[in-house]
């Protein structure tokens, strides 16, 4: 599952897109759902398996709404993959890790894609980084850092 925009007009991002698409093996049924992830999980059979790539793009998908309208699609999301049957492999960046502008916006994208990260931690089975061809299981490796109670949390939306 596919969740960048298809941004038509763009010609380098069409070229990154087909360069994608040429990559993935033939077997592979791609399905390019842009910002609706929640519907596509919801449509996934039991026996599936389906690798989302990437959260950071829904979430880029998803930047410009408010506050309510972004937690409404978070909820959404969250009930999609607690309701699959279909074995689900979420690929996100790591927030933090490259250039995040210092903008609105930017910290914005930040927030959001962090506190995702955050509140599917208990719905995954495990947890891996994967850096530089190599991956570590977080889930053996790690100690969960306890979350500040949701009053203390910063407004993630506009």
């Amino acid at each position: 599952m596919a969740t960048g925009p298809d941004r038509p007009d763009d010609v380098s991002w069409q070229q990154r897109l087909e360069r994608h698409r040429q990559r993935r093996p033939p077997s592979w049924r791609t399905m390019e759902v842009g910002g609706a992830l929640s519907p596509a999980l919801q449509a996934l059979k039991a026996e599936e398996v389906a690798l989302v790539d990437s959260l950071g793009t829904w979430v880029a998908a998803h930047l410009d709404t408010a506050t309510a309208e972004w937690e409404r699609e978070l909820a959404n999301l969250l009930a999609a993959l607690r309701a699959s049957r279909a074995a689900v492999v979420l690929v996100s960046e790591e927030t933090g890790w490259g250039v995040v502008p210092m903008t609105e916006a930017g910290g914005r994208f930040r927030d959001r894609l962090g506190d995702l990260q955050q509140r599917l931690t208990p719905l995954c089975a495990t947890s891996w980084l994967v850096l530089q061809g190599r991956a570590v299981n977080l889930s053996q490796l790690g100690v969960l850092v306890p979350q500040e109670p949701a009053s203390h949390r910063p407004d993630l939306g506009r």
